[in-house]
């Protein structure tokens, strides 16, 4: 009997469920400390820039109740509130007001091409603090936010959460994702990640597109049909070592993301104005397809301040009326109306 009593113990003790690995407190210490200096930063200079009105979800009259009203020539009968028609002998439609409520949809891309910097800080710290900008300014307005992390082994979406534990909890994901020696795996890269967005984004908002855009894919289509429906923000990073070359003799210089490696002599005149050159062609193109496209174009770097640089965009966005947005959306719209043709 005492042996049957004990197996039944042992049967009902639960078993020990293994933790996962802490980091050292150093580590944990350190980002904390990171995440809330750019929370700091964020709502002392940048608090209540994005506030106003965003473009509902979609077209119509809404669906939000907002009162009643006697019925007028025009008005759609299927609107016809019949039980105050019933108490007020007299036809009243219902009022609506259009939905308000903001998703951001921020697309961080973490390919090995941002593990770089020469100036300040590497272009993955200047990806995780343009999306604390956009998180926590979005969140504070009572909006959602979502990440799309693209650049590694596989496509990492958080779903959309309102509040500041929410963005603290996608910019950590950030912070903690490993350098990347490879290439994205295939279906993980920024091209991918657009079209994730765009099959799982299905109320307009607004979309935020974070990266260096130095891949080969065709990122641009995709951003594109995003931008006939999103208020699409592309955050172009770059470092100034990627314009220019330093006269610092024989220089191996090698492709993160492709692992090709180059021996350059970059002492040679010649050489430095080529690749310079071609640089500043390689980079006007990138902001040329983001225009094109129909989004927003946002440049930040390395060796500059990313706050000013936003606060900046946000600050000429307010006071544009007739945005380069939709000019080129409109363009897009009339290019494919004429192809249907």
């Amino acid at each position: 009997m005492n042996l049957l009593r004990r197996e039944a113990g042992a049967r009902r003790s639960p078993r020990p469920v293994p933790l996962p690995p802490s980091a050292p407190p150093p580590a944990v210490a350190a980002k904390a400390a990171l995440l809330r200096r750019l929370e700091l930063d964020v709502t002392r200079r940048l608090d209540g820039m994005l506030s106003g009105d965003y473009l509902a979800f979609s077209a119509g009259p809404g669906t939000e109740p907002a009162g009643a009203r006697p019925y007028g020539p025009g008005d759609d009968a299927r609107r016809i509130d019949w039980s105050l028609t019933a108490r007020a002998l007299d036809l009243h439609v219902r009022t609506t007001d259009a939905e308000r409520e903001l998703e951001t949809c921020v697309v961080v891309d973490r390919s090995a091409s941002l593990d770089f910097g020469t100036a300040e800080q590497e272009k993955r710290e200047v990806a995780l603090a343009v999306t604390a900008a956009f998180g926590f300014l979005t969140v504070r307005a009572g909006n959602r936010l979502s990440v799309v992390m693209a650049g590694g082994e596989a496509l990492i979406r958080l779903p959309a959460r309102n509040g500041r534990s929410g963005v603290l909890a996608a910019l950590s994901v950030i912070y903690e994702s490993p350098r990347g020696p490879a290439p994205p795996a295939s279906g993980a890269d920024l091209r991918a990640a657009l079209g994730r967005v765009e099959r799982t984004q299905l109320r307009r908002g607004q979309v935020v597109v974070v990266s260096d855009f130095l891949e080969s894919s065709d990122w641009p289509a995709m951003l594109r049909r995003l931008a006939l429906r999103h208020q699409v923000i592309a955050a172009h990073i770059t470092d100034p070592r990627e314009l220019e070359l330093p006269p610092v003799g024989m220089l191996a210089v090698v492709d993160v993301e492709t692992g090709r490696h180059l021996d350059v002599q970059t002492n040679s005149a010649r050489l430095r104005e080529r690749f310079a050159a071609a640089a500043t062609a390689r980079q006007e193109q990138i902001r040329r397809s983001i225009v094109e496209a129909g989004a927003e174009y946002l440049g930040v770097a390395t060796d500059r301040d990313w706050l000013l640089d936003v606060a900046t965009f946000i600050g000429q966005r307010r006071h544009r009326p007739t945005s380069q947005i939709t000019r080129a959306r409109q363009e897009v719209l009339n290019t494919g109306q004429g192809g249907r043709r």
